[in-house]
């Protein structure tokens, strides 16, 4: 399995009563494969995977399968804060279908780097499913390093790594560490086009929830290396992911996702957006209608 370009870290939709959605839920699919999204992540933090029970889990995973029909890969979300308990939830998305399993560094538990060889090694030694590791530091209080990455790309089971760090050090650090069995994936979107054009294989994305042409359309750009093109969509598309961080992920999105009768709200400790952002939510919905429309007609061209 390759990963590359526009992956999309899918939201979960919710009811008005705070059940799981799965008609917005499929709906949300479709949009994704819609727009040439080239590979999907289910029950990640954007997913509010915290707050999943096992059968929500289980449920969601299951319609995501069904859905995509093997057109792109299904990632599930199966990281926790213990080893035992992560192989037991990637052996459970094995068994549901899904593709790989998207791995973040075991949080609040802060692993010392030797810890965090051991426990991906042991997670990637089961065999349950292929594993992408996932750093993500400020969410959990552990940061891997590249010397603890580069020593578990050689595992036959570790087919990359997402790095949500978006200082340009820590790519420049990783990307040489690319092959053909181990992809480097952007978890930024601010600085996503920077790591394509520098040689990075894609991003997992927030924005290509509601952005799924343009983001696909910024991929292939960057990768491409059309960088006139690829930093004048980049600079139009900046605005949304300004917005998209004006609070705690997945707060601003379930607002442009609501606004899109994709779903109702979120589950505590989040809240939904502060009314003060609201005509911000408005002015950048009607600029992501833009986007979408124009980055559609050129994708079909």
């Amino acid at each position: 399995m390759r990963l590359s370009g526009s992956i999309t870290a899918l939201a979960t939709p919710f009811t008005a009563a705070g059940e799981i959605d799965l008609d917005a839920w499929r709906r949300l699919l479709q949009l994704q494969l819609d727009g040439g999204t080239q590979a999907l992540v289910v029950a990640g933090s954007t997913g509010e995977a915290a707050a999943l029970q096992d059968v929500e889990y289980d449920a969601l995973l299951r319609v995501a399968v069904e859905t995509v029909g093997g057109r792109v890969p299904v990632l599930a979300g199966t990281g926790h804060s213990s080893t035992a308990r992560t192989i037991e939830q990637t052996r459970r998305a094995g068994a549901l279908g899904a593709d790989a399993a998207l791995v973040v560094t075991p949080p609040y538990v802060r692993p010392t780097q030797q810890g965090l060889v051991a426990h991906f090694r042991a997670v990637a030694d089961d065999g349950a499913l292929p594993v992408v590791l996932y750093n993500v530091p400020g969410r959990t209080g552990c940061d891997m390093l590249p010397d603890t990455t580069a020593s578990l790309r050689e595992h036959e089971r570790i087919a990359g790594i997402k790095e949500a760090r978006a200082d340009e050090a820590r790519m420049q650090a990783l990307l040489p560490l690319r092959t053909d069995g181990f992809a480097i994936l952007s978890g930024d979107d601010a600085t996503a086009m920077r790591s394509m054009l520098a040689g990075a294989d894609g991003v997992v994305s927030v924005a290509s929830n509601v952005l799924p042409h343009a983001m696909r359309r910024l991929c292939d750009l960057a990768r491409g290396e059309k960088a006139v093109d690829a930093r004048a969509l980049d600079a139009g598309l900046q605005p949304v992911f300004d917005f998209l961080g004006i609070e705690s992920n997945p707060i601003p999105l379930k607002a442009l996702l609501a606004r899109m009768q994709l779903g109702h709200g979120l589950r505590l400790p989040l809240t939904t957006l502060s009314p003060a952002h609201d005509p911000q939510a408005g002015i950048i919905a009607t600029r992501i209608q833009q986007l979408e429309q124009a980055c559609r007609d050129l994708l079909a061209a």
